[in-house]
């Protein structure tokens, strides 16, 4: 399982550095010991395999419930992908992500829940901010530049410089985890999008 999780990620970094060129601020932030979120902003499928490309250690991602199926869904199982479904509230998906981070691994989230069409930051979700309260890690902001020239939601790939930028971890008080409202979570996960925000690439 890590041999084929090693492999994509070093044929993916490969494969960037070749056609696109990539930059990296700040790596030495990267957690790669100890659960944390590593909460990103997305314009792209380009996002999850880049950010893979930054740590030292394995993430785990998120998934669509509906991609595990056949040889597919067993391959990104295999590649650490937790199925979520996005359709409906989904308990069973929380409790193995909080479980995952609680022992000890790091979760790439995406706080404003979906792909950008346009390539800019938008609001985040209450639901990672719920996530943080329950796990009480501390969260990575990652910014990523440029993913969205490169694959953009609807178009094809072409050659595009990327850029990734690495915060330092947020460490979330006793008293801000406490919350068990939707307007606390949501002010969680709005000050982890601004976090993102205010990393410059």
């Amino acid at each position: 399982m890590r041999t084929l999780y090693w492999l994509a990620v070093t044929m993916t970094d490969s494969a960037l550095k070749a056609f696109c060129g990539v930059r990296i601020v700040n790596r030495e932030n990267a957690v790669n010991d100890g659960g944390a979120i590593i909460a990103c902003n997305h314009a792209s499928f380009l996002d999850p395999p880049f950010v893979a490309t930054l740590y030292r250690a394995p993430i785990h991602f998120l998934a669509r419930n509906t991609l595990f199926k056949g040889l597919f869904g067993k391959l990104i199982e295999r590649l650490n992908a937790v199925p979520v479904d996005r359709d409906q509230a989904d308990l069973k998906s929380m409790k193995t992500i909080i479980r995952t981070l609680r022992q000890g691994g790091r979760v790439l989230m995406f706080p404003e829940g979906t792909r950008s069409e346009d390539g800019s930051l938008h609001e985040a979700k209450a639901g990672v901010g719920m996530l943080i309260a329950k796990s009480g890690v501390p969260v990575q902001p990652v910014r990523l530049v440029g993913t969205f020239e490169a694959l953009p939601t609807k178009g094809r790939f072409r050659a595009h410089p990327l850029t990734a930028v690495i915060g330092e971890p947020i460490v979330f008080t006793p008293d801000e985890l406490k919350t068990k409202s939707r307007e606390g979570y949501q002010a969680l996960a709005d000050r982890v999008m601004k976090a993102i925000e205010d990393l410059e690439a």
